[in-house]
């Protein structure tokens, strides 16, 4: 198929769940298919941070439709080299390579789902939703776990998105957002340690740390604070930030995901600590829609 050149152009930050594109190519891949558009309102899932899922949906032609189970990152070479997923060889935005949008589909590709086609995308709106409250809550429920151990560092860790020492910044390893909630893990091991945080402390005191963490979430949770996505460009490489206006003072931490618009939008948003590996924390955060 033609090389791409122009990067696929996204509506998710602004929250859109329909759209129209035109195919720009539809190949085989591991017994189902990928149809890449020039726009789209899917949110694809990261292959080199995949935090949130991509979204499903359908793409549809005057009454013919095809299922998309997943939004995935795609990647063109400037050599002509067409890579999905985790095949892309290198992270998002390397030079030499045109990044697209492409929507997994469950079977072959329909015979009127051809490049020039003009189509229209939708997002399913429920699955959206509940995964855009789940990062929201990922981010406070992260934000307020570094208010929550700031008083354990002997040193300085470097600044969170609201001024305080940055655990989340320092420990975490992995992020995994779901609807309406998040599972996040960090490492408590030595090289923590010598970064200066106090881990035993820590964990003498992971009730009263779960505490504070709840109280503060619902603290956010009932200014109703505004939330959005702040972008650079339209394409789906430019760069992205969440913004949200806390009592505190407003966050800003760069993220490729979906979000609410409102705290509004929450019922409550809570987390529950284990350490049952001593260096291990998992964070496991619930959000309840309002």
């Amino acid at each position: 198929m033609p090389q791409i050149l122009t990067s696929s152009i996204v509506a998710f930050p602004r929250g859109d769940l329909q759209g129209t594109g035109v195919v720009l190519r539809a190949d085989p891949l591991d017994g189902g298919s990928t149809v890449v558009v020039d726009a789209t309102p899917f949110h694809p899932v990261d292959h080199t941070w995949p935090d949130q899922p991509g979204d499903s949906g359908t793409i549809s032609i005057d009454g013919a439709s095809a299922s998309v189970s997943e939004a995935v990152m795609a990647a063109v070479s400037d050599e002509g080299v067409f890579a999905v997923g985790a095949d892309i060889p290198v992270k998002r935005g390397a030079e030499g390579w045109t990044w697209l949008v492409a929507h997994r589909l469950t079977g072959e590709i329909p015979e009127w789902l051809v490049p020039g086609a003009s189509v229209a995308l939708s997002v399913d709106e429920e699955s959206r939703s509940g995964l855009s409250r789940g990062h929201t809550a990922c981010h406070l429920a992260s934000l307020a776990l570094d208010i929550a151990v700031a008083d354990l560092w002997r040193k300085d860790p470097g600044a969170d998105a609201l001024g305080n020492p940055d655990f989340e910044g320092r420990a975490n390893q992995t992020s995994r957002i779901h609807e309406d909630g998040a599972i996040d893990e960090y490492r408590l091991g030595k090289s923590l340690r010598r970064a200066g945080f106090d881990t035993e402390t820590f964990a003498a005191t992971l009730t009263e740390r779960e505490a504070s963490i709840n109280a503060q979430l619902a603290t956010w949770v009932a200014s109703g604070a505004a939330s959005r996505i702040v972008t650079e460009g339209p394409t789906i490489v430019d760069r992205r930030t969440w913004v949200c206006e806390l009592p505190e003072g407003t966050a800003e931490i760069l993220c490729g995901g979906t979000h609410v618009e409102s705290l509004a939008e929450f019922a409550s948003i809570s987390v529950a600590l284990d350490l049952s590996d001593p260096q291990l924390l998992v964070m496991t955060t619930t959000a309840v829609p309002a």
